[in-house]
């Protein structure tokens, strides 16, 4: 990857090495309109990966070849992403990585990077989690209007729990409710209060729900995922691409555009672009700072 002065350039003056190696070969979507993708809906997305740890689905030959994930920062990566040691649960440091400008999304476009997942938890405080993340991921026999319908029903008990709440379309066939915090509490009470909401979901409708990751019970259900509420564990960040059929890309939504939404995946790299600069879905989003309360704790049986 090297720079140009062209300051016409989309592309911020980088130039891409093989820009017309098609990475997804369906759409004949090349590396550089996967960047040209990413450049446009920069301003929107980097204030989701700014300060955060992320993780990456890396595709170098394409959607259709291996891919693979990667957490750890490791050799090879450009000096675009950056670097910073985590202590883990288990006492040992790790590095990871994080992307903080557009340089960074124009790298990722790059190296191949065809989702970037998010962090719970900021960098400089890693053990204390910034955002909520249900994963509401429907199993065979379920079609999207029911998942629709279980994400306003997550909706209204995190409202109950004075959580106001975002969809975010996964782009695959899911919807995420997510639910900004105060940076008050650790991993460890977070995870139990998630835990304890996606279990109650599951006791008062055993037919709709399910609250593990047993794929034999998972028929005709709907898995809430709370373990993406954990340190270094992650979810698909707002506006990235996925390597799936059809180029999709995680989409926020407004709570009334979800009505309309045909589908998870329902706007993709080529439909996207264009809309970037559409009004904020989530207008108000990081301006919250929502206490997780006591009582809500208390409310689920989490000791507090």
């Amino acid at each position: 990857m090297a720079k140009h002065t062209d300051s016409t350039d989309p592309l911020d003056g980088i130039r891409l090495t093989h820009p017309d190696k098609v990475l997804y070969p369906q759409q004949g979507i090349t590396k550089r309109e996967l960047a040209l993708y990413l450049a446009a809906v920069a301003d929107r997305m980097l204030p989701h990966t700014a300060r955060r740890f992320i993780s990456l689905v890396r595709c170098p030959q394409g959607r259709a070849r291996r891919c693979f994930f990667q957490r750890h920062a490791g050799a090879g990566l450009p000096d675009a992403f950056r670097r910073l040691p985590v202590e883990e649960k288990e006492g040992d440091t790790e590095e990871y990585i994080s992307i903080v400008d557009r340089q960074g999304l124009l790298a990722a476009a790059h190296f191949g990077v065809l989702e970037i997942h998010l962090w719970g938890s900021r960098v400089d405080r890693v053990h204390y989690p910034d955002r909520l993340v249900f994963d509401l991921d429907p199993g065979p026999g379920v079609d999207f209007a029911d998942v629709k319908r279980a994400a306003r029903e997550m909706r209204d008990a995190l409202d109950a729990l004075k959580l106001k709440s975002f969809p975010l379309l996964t782009g695959g066939k899911g919807i995420h409710v997510i639910a900004p915090m105060e940076r008050r509490r650790r991993w460890p009470e977070v995870k139990a209060f998630a835990r304890a909401l996606a279990e109650r979901f599951a006791e008062q409708d055993p037919a709709r729900f399910v609250a593990t990751m047993t794929k034999s019970r998972r028929e005709g259900r709907i898995f809430i995922d709370y373990l993406r509420n954990d340190l270094s564990a992650s979810a698909i960040a707002p506006w990235s691409p996925r390597a799936r059929e059809g180029a999709p890309v995680a989409w926020p939504v407004s709570w009334k555009e979800l009505d309309r939404i045909p589908a998870s995946n329902s706007v993709n790299i080529r439909t996207a672009a264009g809309q970037a600069g559409r009004p904020d879905p989530w207008p108000d989003y990081f301006d919250l700072r929502q206490p997780l309360r006591a009582a809500s704790l208390r409310a689920l049986g989490v000791s507090a």
